[in-house]
């Protein structure tokens, strides 16, 4: 197999293997959180058998046994657990993970049981671009009662589907899990643990650092839990630790009311700002087409994307912040956003008498536009925009990134007369006035929204800020309680 050949077959089995420190240190904090010495451990996709030989040193008297669906691993981990453990107290089967009868596998383990390993780091998406078909069968993964639900898609990573599948067969068994894998999925788990009920006793969740242990720029974890023959508490919170080597929990995500918070207590403290925000917040200016539709001052001249020099009329262009300007407190200067609509749908054909010079630069680059990918764009007027209301040309504006990993409000007045729009990776609140602008901004930097919107954001997600969060911070119960 060439070289090329076997980074896709890593690729599409999501193969990132555990370096042997972190698997004696994952044992280790395992082992610190309480864990009983376990007279069987299972790596259910143990690679070159990193886990299986840390377990087997560690616990010299349990029987190991590790599952593997590539040969050459196979051979690797076999030869690697004869060096530590003698013959007939381990096994690795080459077999994959989706076609095991694991409730049989487990009925003849004997307890205590400790499932540990380092699953796939990989989405359903990812592999069928890939034509991979270590998946779960369509119709198990459609088994998983209200996965999608809690995903909101199709697309899921494949340890989820692990994880949730395992913690379904060790319900009710004297069992530890402890898994490696995105702090998404850890949450996601959560969720689903949560929503069937399962017998599941919280343990902790620890940090682990990706880049530096498999040189993978993810927020990654390890996820701990219990099951027990008698009936758990899935509804608990859930400690999670900044890394392996903390033993007090920075904070504690949980369910309430139905919804996963990133800290319980601050929830709690919070819970009486919770509402709906008036105004409301909005969406920036979407146009996915940057080369025509942004432009960049250029002297007294404005350039696009594609170097062109840029002559259309005023009342289209207007100065514009990205996502960069906002988190950073810049003020609008040298960019601009042509917006052909005021509101969602506006037919553009009037473009052709009311801004002639505009029309013709738009026509020129048809195809660009025609282009963009999204289908938001079918079906509407030539060179539409989405996120635009007359809230889009309100003189004063809040407004914050969504991308970043803080949360910074940013006061936004007009440049130069010019009402300033926004792109589509921002949310903003609109005012008419500038006082009414800079008491809500002062609100929403107060301690007490700060502490809010901790509890609610997860700060590692790939957008951290969302509508929903925002929206849900009534600003008037905000404000009275920062003037009391």
């Amino acid at each position: 197999m060439t070289a090329a050949g076997r980074d896709a077959t890593r690729v599409a089995r999501g193969d990132w293997q555990t370096p042997a420190s972190l698997a004696e240190a994952v044992l280790a904090r395992v082992v610190a959180a309480g864990l009983r010495a376990p007279r069987t451990v299972i790596e259910p996709t143990c690679g070159e058998g990193t886990f299986l030989v840390a377990a087997a040193q560690r616990f010299p008297r349990a029987r190991v046994a590790g599952w593997e669906i590539d040969a050459g691993y196979t051979r690797v981990a076999q030869g690697a657990l004869a060096r530590v453990q003698r013959p007939g107290e381990s096994s690795v089967h080459e077999h994959d993970f989706f076609t095991v009868d694991w409730r049989s596998e487990l009925d003849a383990a004997l307890g205590p049981i400790l499932v540990v390993g380092n699953p796939p780091w990989v989405t359903s998406a990812g592999l069928g671009v890939l034509g991979s078909t270590n998946l779960p069968a369509k119709q198990n993964a459609r088994g998983l009662r209200g996965l999608d639900a809690i995903t909101g898609k199709s697309n899921f990573d494949v340890s989820e589907w692990m994880i949730v599948r395992l913690l379904e067969v060790l319900a009710g068994r004297d069992a530890t899990l402890a898994m490696l894998c995105k702090s998404a999925v850890a949450r996601r788990v959560v969720e689903t643990v949560d929503a069937r009920g399962l017998d599941v006793t919280p343990v902790g969740i620890w940090g682990v650092d990706a880049a530096r242990h498999f040189d993978a720029s993810v927020s990654a974890v390890l996820f701990v839990a219990e099951t027990r023959r008698k009936k758990a508490f899935a509804r608990a919170s859930w400690p999670v630790y900044t890394d392996l080597r903390a033993t007090e929990p920075s904070s504690s995500i949980a369910i309430v009311d139905g919804v996963l918070v990133a800290d319980a207590a601050r929830f709690t403290r919070t819970r009486h700002l919770a509402g709906r925000c008036e105004p409301e917040w909005r969406s920036g200016v979407k146009h996915d087409c940057a080369r025509v539709m942004e432009l960049q001052r250029a002297g007294n001249a404005w350039t696009n994307g594609l170097g062109e020099r840029v002559d259309i009329e005023q009342e289209l262009v207007h100065p514009l912040l990205k996502s960069s300007d906002v988190a950073n407190d810049r003020a609008a200067s040298s960019r601009a956003m042509i917006v052909t609509q005021r509101q969602l749908g506006e037919d553009t054909a009037a473009l052709r008498r009311r801004a002639p010079r505009a029309w013709k630069y738009l026509s020129r680059h048809r195809a660009l536009l025609d282009a963009r990918k999204s289908s938001i764009y079918e079906k509407q007027p030539p060179f539409a925009v989405f996120g635009v209301g007359p809230y889009s040309f309100a003189p004063w504006k809040v407004a914050i990134s969504g991308l970043y990993k803080h949360a910074r409000f940013t006061v936004v007045g007009p440049h130069e007369g010019r009402p300033v729009v926004l792109d589509d990776t921002c949310y903003f609140l609109a005012f008419d006035d500038e006082r009414r602008a800079r008491r809500a901004a002062s609100a929403l930097r107060s301690a007490v929204a700060s502490d809010f919107l901790a509890a609610r954001i997860f700060w590692d997600a790939k957008r951290p800020i969302t509508k929903a969060v925002l929206q849900s911070l009534d600003l008037a119960a905000l404000e009275r309680a920062v003037r009391r």
